[in-house]
C-alpha cells in the first residue's frame, strides 16, 4: 500500500458511497422499461425494485457489528469485491429472471461496504474535522444518486442492461483497487462485552435516536422530492425535460451544500441541534411550496429547498453520531442508522403514495411535510432535555 495524505485516504470512501448510490439508482430508473420489453408485471417490478433496499436493511447491522470485529477495510474491500462478483454475473446470460439475483447480490455486498466505509471515514478523521468529511462523503453518494438515472439510461441505450452491470462491475472494482492502495488498515479496538440490553440501552438513547430520525426524515423528503416532484409538475403541464432538470437541481442542491455545512460545524459556526432542526424545517418548508407555487416556479422552488434541507442536516447527523458513538463500535452505529435512512427512503414515498390514492397528492405531500416538520420540533426538544 502506498503512502496517501489524509485527503486522498478518504477519497476511495467517498468513491465507495457513490458507487452504492450508482448503482442503486441507474438500475432501478430503467427497470420498468426493461421489465415492460419482457412483459413482466409491476409486482415483478415492485419485488425488484425492493430486493436491494431490503437486503441493505436485514444486513447492514451484522456487517457493521463484522467491521467492529475484525476492522472496517476487510469489511470494504470484500462488499465493493462481492459488489463486482455479482454486477458482472449477469453479463454472459442478460436473464431478466436473473435480475432479482444479481440486485440481491449487490445490496447485500453495499450492505457490507456502505457502513464500513462510514467508519473509516470517522476513524481516519479527528474530530474536529467529522463534520466536513462526512459532508464530502454525503456529497458524493448525492452524486451518484443524481447521475446513476442519467448514466444509466445513456449505458442502456448503447449497451442494453449487459452494458450497465459491466460498469457497474468495473467500477466497483476500480474502487477497490483504489482503497486497497490508498486507505490504511484500521485496527480494530478492544471492545467490552456488551449484552442484548446494554444495545438496546445504546441504540435507544438521544445520541442515537435523533440523528438517526432527522437522516430518516430528511431521507424520506430527498425520496418523495426524486418521485413525486414529477408528478406535481406534470399536473402543472411541464414535460419530461423540466421535470428532470428540477430533480437535478434537487440533487445538486444537496451535494453542494453538504461540504459547506460540515465545515461549518467543524469551525464551530453551526451547531447539530441548530443544524439538523433548521435542515428539517427548510425541507418541510419545500415541501409545502410544492403544493402552493405553480408551475415550474414552485417545483424548482421545493427542489432546491428540499436539496438545501437535506445536505443541511445529513453531515451533521452522521458526525453527531460519530461524536457520540464510541470508536469500537463505530460499525455498528453506522450500519443501524443506515437502517432508519433507508426505512425513510422507503416510507416517504410509501406514505405520499398511500395519501395520494386515497385524496390527492397536495394532500400527500402536506402530510409528509407534517411529519417532517414534527420531527425537528422532537429533535430540538430532545437536544434540549439531554442538556
Amino acid at each position: 500500500m502506498v503512502t496517501a495524505t489524509p485527503r486522498a485516504r478518504l477519497l476511495p470512501l467517498y468513491a465507495a458511497g457513490f458507487v452504492t448510490a450508482f448503482g442503486a439508482h441507474s438500475i432501478a430508473a430503467g427497470l420498468g422499461r426493461y421489465l415492460s420489453a419482457e412483459h413482466a408485471d409491476l409486482l415483478t417490478l415492485g419485488v425488484l425494485l425492493a430486493v436491494y433496499d431490503g437486503a441493505e436493511v436485514l444486513l447492514k447491522p451484522v456487517f457493521g457489528t463484522l467491521a467492529d470485529r475484525i476492522g472496517p477495510r476487510p469489511v470494504l474491500l470484500g462488499g465493493l469485491i462481492a459488489f463486482a462478483i455479482a454486477s458482472v454475473a449477469f453479463v454472459p446470460t442478460a436473464d431478466p429472471a436473473f435480475v432479482g439475483v444479481a440486485r440481491l447480490g449487490q445490496g447485500a455486498a453495499a450492505a457490507a461496504f456502505s457502513p464500513a466505509a462510514g467508519a473509516m471515514v470517522a476513524r481516519l478523521t479527528p474530530d474536529t474535522g467529522h463534520g466536513r468529511a462526512f459532508g464530502g462523503y454525503g456529497a458524493w453518494k448525492g452524486l451518484g444518486y443524481a447521475l446513476g438515472p442519467l448514466l444509466g439510461g445513456v449505458l442502456v441505450v448503447f449497451g442494453g442492461y449487459r452494458l450497465l452491470f459491466a460498469t457497474l462491475a468495473v467500477l466497483a472494482a476500480a474502487v477497490a483497487v483504489w482503497a486497497a492502495l490508498a486507505v490504511p488498515a484500521v485496527p480494530a479496538l478492544p471492545r467490552a462485552r456488551e449484552t442484548v440490553l446494554g444495545l438496546i440501552r445504546r441504540l435507544g438513547s438521544g445520541n442515537f435516536l435523533r440523528p438517526t430520525t432527522a437522516l430518516a426524515g430528511g431521507t424520506a423528503a430527498l425520496a418523495v422530492g426524486v418521485g413525486f416532484l414529477p408528478v406535481v409538475g406534470a399536473g402543472h403541464g411541464l414535460g419530461p425535460l423540466a421535470t428532470g432538470a428540477a430533480v437535478s437541481v434537487l440533487a445538486a442542491s444537496a451535494a453542494l451544500v453538504q461540504p459547506r455545512a460540515g465545515r461549518a460545524r467543524d469551525t464551530g459556526r453551526l451547531r447539530d441541534r441548530t443544524g439538523m432542526t433548521a435542515g428539517l424545517m427548510v425541507t418541510a418548508t419545500g415541501i409545502v411550496l410544492a403544493t402552493m407555487l405553480p408551475g415550474l416556479i414552485g417545483v424548482l422552488a421545493a427542489a432546491i429547498l428540499i436539496g438545501t434541507g437535506t445536505g443541511l442536516l445529513t453531515p451533521l447527523g452522521f458526525a453527531h453520531l460519530a461524536a457520540t458513538t464510541p470508536p469500537e463500535r463505530l460499525g455498528q452505529t453506522m450500519g443501524a442508522a443506515e437502517i432508519g435512512r433507508e426505512l425513510g427512503d422507503a416510507g416517504g414515498p410509501l406514505l405520499v403514495g398511500a395519501v395520494a390514492t386515497a385524496a390527492t397528492v397536495d394532500l400527500g405531500l402536506l402530510t409528509l411535510a407534517g411529519l417532517v416538520a414534527a420531527i425537528a420540533v422532537a429533535v430540538s426538544l430532545s437536544f434540549h432535555r439531554d442538556r
